[in-house]
């Protein structure tokens, strides 16, 4: 197709870690268009969400899917931008009608980590440790490992939340290492939280470069942008999200990983689970499989039928 001359407008929230990667992403897609002879020219519109509004109350309290996206998708269809940078586990598996999600470039690491005054693993925390995180997966994952942990809910950026170890007295807080590579901190790190411990949020760590339909220009440009080791895996978590119809107010992970190339197409294995807010019930489903749309289906049914329904059903998820 003709490219015309154009300024692409992408959304994006405006913390410090939402403004990085987008400045990431549009650091990547310049040198896309420099080499593919895109004409296209890049500025950043800032959008303030309800999750973004709302810091005095937990995520899974305040309600609602979208909590991160859904004032930058009205943008987009309002053609008030032209593309969105999300973090994929704020995406809601159901994306409004002429809205498409355009790429998902390469993962970084989708674990959780720890930030402690003092060790450098799990094990190091000391006993009743007052552990502070924003997720209800983390902590019902974390109950579960170390029911003596005495876990807090907490909210905002980064570099708030890592304070709150000073201001607020918490031994340590948890949060997506991914963050922490995207702003250049893995040196504040102080432990890995190894995903057979605590699944990772469904996308951690990828991100979700959302676009209208109808633009077939901006949906180009992303193709090229897009990876497709982490579209697939990350097909199968939002598969298995789908099924159960989870958000923020439901324990629930996914992570998927390529572990076969040999044949007509990649095998993937997903782990996925299931908790009660509390730790007390966490169940789990591992399983193989081609399709990452119906392996996610399965791993997602397996959970229900081995009690899951009910946890969600208890929880109003």
């Amino acid at each position: 197709m003709d490219k015309a001359e154009r300024v692409i407008t992408v959304g994006t929230r405006q913390s410090a870690l939402a403004l990085t990667q987008t400045g990431q992403v549009i650091d990547e897609l310049k040198r896309i268009c420099e080499e593919r002879g895109f004409p296209y020219t890049f500025e950043i519109r800032k959008i303030i969400t309800k999750g973004d509004r709302i810091l005095d109350v937990t995520l899974s309290k305040v309600g609602g899917k979208g909590l991160f996206v859904k004032e930058i998708e009205q943008a987009l269809i309002d053609g008030e931008i032209d593309l969105a940078v999300h973090s994929m586990k704020d995406m809601p598996y159901e994306l409004p009608e002429g809205l498409m999600n355009g790429a998902t470039p390469k993962r970084v690491n989708p674990m959780d980590c720890l930030i402690m005054k003092e060790g450098n693993s799990l094990q190091d925390l000391p006993l009743g440790a007052k552990v502070g995180t924003s997720s209800l997966r983390r902590s019902c994952q974390l109950k579960h490992a170390r029911p003596d942990l005495q876990l807090e809910s907490i909210r905002g950026n980064i570099d708030s939340r890592i304070r709150k170890l000073e201001t607020e007295g918490f031994d340590a807080v948890v949060l997506a290492a991914a963050g922490m590579t995207r702003m250049g901190w893995e040196d504040r790190i102080s432990a890995m939280i190894p995903a057979d411990l605590c699944t990772p949020a469904v996308g951690q760590g990828a991100l979700g470069i959302e676009c209208r339909e109808e633009d077939a220009g901006v949906r180009e440009l992303l193709a090229i942008f897009n990876d497709a080791d982490t579209e697939r895996t990350v097909q199968a978590e939002r598969s298995f999200l789908g099924t159960l119809h989870g958000g923020c107010q439901v324990p629930i992970g996914a992570h998927a990983v390529i572990v076969d190339r040999a044949g007509d197409a990649p095998v993937l294995e997903l782990t996925g689970i299931v908790g009660s807010p509390d730790g007390g019930t966490l169940l789990k489903e591992i399983k193989r499989g081609t399709d990452p749309i119906e392996l996610g289906k399965e791993v997602a049914n397996a959970l229900l039928a081995a009690g899951g329904d009910r946890i969600l059903a208890e929880i109003g998820g």
